[in-house]
């Protein structure tokens, strides 16, 4: 029986088969020898053991469409990442970290900020300043009045998306509200899991509907970027991307060279200042890496 894995706890994986049972279950050995560790949203083969209480092997894992490591999920269409816009003030290192992964891996992003409510307009208009040319979509929320709801529940229709965000952002709160209701898990799983775990450590998968699922992932609150060459960085960088070609030297990196369009569409006020004196952060991070 083919399924899907919307869960994995100490060993054990969930795995929600095509009659809609969940069924407990194991990786077979070879998957051990073979290095390979099934991932939440992994399409598998399983062999059912027993129908009650359903268990049974994982004896098969299918190809990936793509693999994120952190959060460690598996085929997914798009990523929603959530922060606040106030309590807690927004992290843009973080969040430029996060969405140079995911474009490296070429994901969708979709920006979430949360507690719209709490914010102005000017504040608002802000972030969307920095990010409007960065790639992703940009969404202004509030868990609380339902703000931006709707807009969001139409973004995420029909995708697999993964759900990621620091902690007290209400991400939380988000995945209840796109699922109108207090979070249930896929099926019934055996009552031995939901005792003695600490569960807002692991990854979660929701169906939203019957073409529309969540991979709701625990928060983060650092984020190391990927062992990469400092050279690449700029490409993961969708605003600059139509500079290319535009400076004085090819291969321009728009640091510390001369002529740069990159650096004069930011003197210009064409490309957010804030944005790319992080990106200039992220590029010594990765030349003092190499140093070592």
């Amino acid at each position: 029986m083919e399924g899907r894995i919307v869960k994995g706890i100490a060993g054990f994986y969930y795995v929600c088969g095509e009659d809609g049972i969940v069924y407990e279950c194991k990786a077979k050995g070879v998957f051990r020898r073979e290095h390979k560790k099934p991932l939440v949203g992994d399409t598998v083969t399983i062999d059912v053991l027993e129908e009650n209480p359903p268990t049974g092997n994982i004896i098969q894992l299918r190809q990936r469409k793509n693999e994120l490591i952190r959060p460690a999920v598996a085929n997914v269409d798009q990523a929603l990442i959530i922060f606040a816009m106030t309590d807690p003030k927004p992290n843009f290192q973080l969040l430029d970290r996060f969405l140079v992964m995911m474009e490296r891996q070429d994901i969708p992003c979709l920006l979430c900020m949360n507690k719209a409510d709490l914010t102005t307009q000017t504040e608002q208009d802000d972030v969307y300043r920095q990010y409007a040319g960065a790639g992703c979509g940009v969404l202004f929320t509030s868990a609380k009045t339902g703000t931006g709801m709707e807009e969001l529940r139409t973004q995420l229709a029909g995708k697999t998306t993964t759900v990621a965000g620091p902690s007290g952002v209400g991400k939380s709160s988000i995945v209840n509200g796109i699922l109108r209701e207090s979070v249930m898990e896929t099926g019934e799983l055996s009552e031995k899991i939901k005792r003695g775990k600490n569960t807002t450590r692991l990854s979660f998968f929701h169906a939203v509907d019957a073409h529309t699922f969540l991979l709701d992932t625990p928060g983060f609150t650092s984020l190391m970027l990927p062992d990469m060459e400092k050279e690449e960085l700029r490409f993961y960088y969708p605003e600059m991307a139509v500079y290319e070609g535009g400076c004085r030297f090819d291969g321009c990196m728009h640091v510390n060279e001369p002529d740069c369009a990159v650096k004069q569409a930011v003197l210009n006020g064409v490309l957010p200042r804030e944005r790319y004196e992080r990106y200039v952060q992220l590029y010594e991070e990765l030349r003092q890496r190499r140093r070592y």
